[in-house]
């Protein structure tokens, strides 16, 4: 029996393309199907910097986004940094494949807005060093550099290293009916080009926040994820090897288990919320689109799922975390998290099919540890709190 999501959901699924080929292939299959079109734009990323004084080096890579024949958007491929473990770094740069990098985000923003994605050779920064009154200056290794009129370094494209044309995210618009049918045919193209699933993969789920703009719902979700986050990710099967997950900082439970808290509207709770220190991206569930209230992007992220190629084990992740939201969006304020995951997955308002299949997985785990010698009980692995 199929499972039937109702909340309005994005998906980002990370692939690896097999050596020789491309996330633009991909992207020209699916466009192909639906009779679209490819646009290659600037995807922004960023990455830890070994520079002192450079947390971070901010980068531009080739994403490719397809839109159907009525130009509405389907999905983007693009590259994700994360995923290193089956490229071969010493295979050169392919052709055509270029990177901007800059350490001022806002830089690469005036890169965005001016340049030409599209832009032939190592030329894409032209634009650029004009509105900055100079020059680009090519090196030898390749390397095109741009600086302001006082010689300082503003950005520098180059070859992009070996194989990064490999990694692959796919972002899927968001999806609103069959969730299921969506993603079975994006996911049959990638399998038709022998795409698969990197050591480092995980898949992401964007939720729409809307119904959660609420501090007793917010609440709930950091008290319910406090008690059970480390059950839950036992559960699903996070990849160890995913990079770029983790806790929230304290004091976001600090913040919210408050009276002077539960007591404010919404924008004051927003406003409260976006002042605690540490409270980023990469964390097992992402508050930060939530927090910010991005037009384009306005949503509670899921990051603790394991990739895959299967349509129906997405579905089914998702349904689990669409009736975990649910309990939360309903919670009142003064509504205690369930004591074990077992009493929290009967009363979450979840896809029947969903929750028989999550509980079933619940007891089996349950099962196999109790059996296994060590200093385990089923009392530990039912309630899902951390160790």
């Amino acid at each position: 029996m199929a499972i039937n999501l109702d909340w309005k959901t994005g998906f980002e699924i990370e692939l690896m393309a097999p050596a020789g080929a491309s996330r633009r292939d991909l992207a020209e299959r699916v466009a192909t199907r639906v009779g679209g079109t490819v646009r290659r734009f600037f995807h922004p990323q960023s990455e830890p910097s070994a520079v002192e004084g450079r947390p971070v080096f901010e980068n531009l890579t080739p994403g490719f986004r397809v839109e159907d024949g009525q130009g509405r958007w389907v999905a983007s491929f693009v590259d994700d940094l994360t995923l290193q473990g089956d490229l071969d770094r010493e295979r050169p740069p392919a052709e055509g494949w270029r990177r901007i990098v800059a350490d001022d985000g806002r830089l690469l923003r005036l890169v965005e807005r001016h340049c030409d994605p599209d832009a032939v050779g190592d030329g894409s920064l032209v634009p650029l060093a004009a509105l900055f009154g100079t020059e680009i200056v090519r090196h030898p290794s390749g390397m095109v550099r741009v600086a302001d009129d006082r010689g300082r370094s503003v950005a520098i494209d180059a070859p992009l290293p070996g194989e990064r044309e490999r990694p692959c995210e796919i972002v899927t618009a968001p999806i609103a009916v069959d969730h299921a049918g969506a993603l079975a045919v994006l996911l049959a193209d990638a399998r038709a080009l022998d795409f698969f699933v990197p050591v480092e993969s995980a898949t992401h789920v964007h939720f729409d926040a809307g119904p959660l703009c609420s501090p007793a719902a917010v609440a709930a979700l950091v008290a319910m994820w406090t008690r059970h986050g480390a059950g839950l990710k036992r559960l699903v099967g996070s990849n160890a090897r995913c990079v770029r997950l983790g806790d929230w900082p304290d004091d976001l439970a600090v913040l919210t288990r408050s009276a002077r808290f539960a007591a404010m509207d919404w924008p004051a709770a927003r406003r409260a919320l976006a002042e605690i220190k540490g409270l980023a991206k990469y964390c097992d569930l992402n508050l930060v689109n939530l927090i910010n209230a991005r037009v384009d992007k306005h949503t509670v992220e899921v990051r603790v799922l394991p990739g895959t190629l299967e349509a129906d084990e997405i579905v089914a992740a998702a349904a689990l975390f669409e009736g975990l939201l649910g309990w939360c969006r309903d919670a009142d304020g003064g509504e205690p998290v369930p004591g074990t995951l077992v009493e929290l997955l009967i009363q979450a308002p979840m896809d029947q099919t969903a929750r028989t299949l999550w509980l079933d997985r619940l007891r089996q785990e349950n099962t196999a540890i109790a059996s296994a010698p060590g200093p385990y009980s089923p009392s530990t692995t039912l309630s899902g709190d951390k160790t």
